[in-house]
């Protein structure tokens, strides 16, 4: 067994006060000596295959979750937050960096936090008109990043919401295309609600009377989205208390931020519900994650299929990692998850060499692309368009690009990649995370410099781009 250099102390140090065991007798009991127990602990010695397997063995605890991909969506954005121009010079080495996130992650997310305000302020700052008005959404844009935050660095999975909403799906009989009928049912008999069309093309998409105790859904809603209305409308009644509490332990700096919270955990309960954890996990291994397929089977929409493969996080009953992102047609990425090394830029736009791009122009198709990042990790890249359809002829119908995909080692578990060469590193398109972190230097799509480099301008000579990028 192989673990590479996995530094885990913070982890094997909460393990041990939580068996409340002294250093030695902690080393004891897993068979090595009190200075390895305080060398691991304070991450100056990997922890090695041998001692994997004893806290294994003597703590019943799963290996995969003492190395969980959270170290590395905290080190990208630790990463990508020291490269800004402000910490020239100062940038700390990618060990060290790794030492503060095993070892410091509270303090890392202080530090992450603190540079997003920076950020803020500076980029409103240099965006100012003749008017100060702008300054009023600042607000309501940190609230959101907080959450956005939160989610991700929960790994997008919430286990007493995703547990409660299987266990309500089995009593109702949810788990298959047919849900309306089941979900209507539940709120007239559990909650004496009643589920009536809206009488308008241009009302809201669900609209709840509590008074009267009526549910309206707009008539034009295709399926998918009017099952999740009502679902959404079972998680406010049903998981009110637990989606409370799960906002209220969170300790937002706002009330406004934790709103916007129990909105994002009722939409988490409503996917969680028609697409209930153990059998869409086994329906989605069977049909090797077919996204046509999977939305198919689940009456659902190729977005919620996406969406909820992305949460397949349960310790001890993982689904394949992958990253899932929503962008609109300006480059902004709307929703974003990766369970994998893959990150997606927090300031600026993504990668204008990733398919998802191309997705805007192969309407109604899945395009794949193999794509290796700069660390030389390598991925199988899912990219296609959905519209919001509205009603009628003038009703808007914005559209969003789909990007979804998973590292190459898990290539094999989707259909996608069956005539695909995955196993050699020639196919492989170069895509970064973002221009302003990329260090690609010859990318002739380059937006901006990457930061921390300096730039050559040679007024006799003219490539793709107006500069050179000077080595490291």
């Amino acid at each position: 067994m192989s673990v590479g250099k996995l530094f885990i102390g913070r982890k094997v140090r909460e393990l041990r006060e939580a068996n409340k065991a002294t250093q030695a007798q902690f080393a004891e009991r897993i068979g090595i000596s009190t200075s390895y127990l305080n060398q691991i602990e304070n991450n100056q010695r990997p922890v090695s295959a041998t001692v994997l397997v004893a806290l294994a063995e003597k703590f019943q605890i799963n290996m995969s979750e003492l190395s969980s991909g959270e170290g590395d969506r905290l080190l990208s954005a630790l990463s990508e937050a020291l490269n800004d121009p402000v910490f020239e010079n100062l940038a700390p080495t990618a060990q060290e960096m790794k030492l503060v996130t095993q070892g410091a992650p509270n303090f890392a997310r202080a530090f992450i936090r603190v540079h997003q305000g920076f950020r803020r302020n500076s980029e409103q700052l240099a965006s100012l008109s003749d008017s100060l008005g702008r300054s009023a959404s600042l607000a309501e844009t940190t609230s959101y990043e907080e959450v956005r935050d939160f989610f991700h660095f929960l790994d997008n999975y919430i286990h007493a919401l995703d547990i409660e909403a299987e266990r309500l799906a089995a009593e109702i009989g949810l788990g298959e295309a047919d849900s309306y009928s089941a979900l209507t049912r539940y709120l007239k008999t559990r909650f004496q609600i009643e589920v009536r069309w809206a009488p308008s093309e241009n009302d809201a998409l669900r609209r709840f009377d509590r008074s009267a105790g009526i549910l309206s859904i707009n008539r034009y809603a295709p399926p998918a989205t009017r099952d999740f209305q009502i679902a959404l409308q079972i998680a406010q009644l049903h998981a009110r208390q637990l989606i409370d509490l799960i906002a209220r332990d969170a300790n937002f700096r706002t009330v406004e931020a934790a709103e916007i919270c129990k909105i994002g955990l009722q939409n988490y309960f409503a996917g969680a519900l028609l697409l209930p954890y153990g059998a869409f996990l086994s329906v989605a291994k069977t049909l090797r994650h077919d996204l046509d397929l999977l939305a198919a089977w689940f009456g659902a929409s190729l977005e919620q299929v996406c969406h909820r493969l992305s949460t397949l996080q349960r310790p001890g009953n993982k689904g394949i990692p992958v990253f899932f992102a929503r962008i609109d047609r300006a480059g902004n990425i709307t929703k974003r998850h990766s369970a994998t090394k893959l990150q997606f830029a927090r300031f600026g736009a993504a990668c204008p060499l990733w398919n998802v791009h191309e997705a805007f122009e192969a309407q109604g198709r899945i395009i794949r692309q193999l794509a290796e990042t700069p660390d030389g990790a390598r991925y199988l890249c899912l990219a296609t368009q959905v519209t919001k359809s509205g009603a009628g002829f003038h009703s808007p119908q914005p559209r969003y690009a789909i990007a979804f995909g998973c590292e190459i080692s898990y290539a094999h578990a989707f259909v996608y990649a069956d005539d695909l060469e995955t196993s050699g590193r020639t196919g492989f398109a170069p895509i970064g995370i973002s221009c302003r972190i990329c260090e690609r230097l010859t990318c002739p799509q380059r937006a901006v410099p990457p930061l921390m480099r300096k730039l050559h301008v040679d007024h006799d000579r003219r490539d793709v781009l107006p500069y050179t990028i000077e080595e490291a």
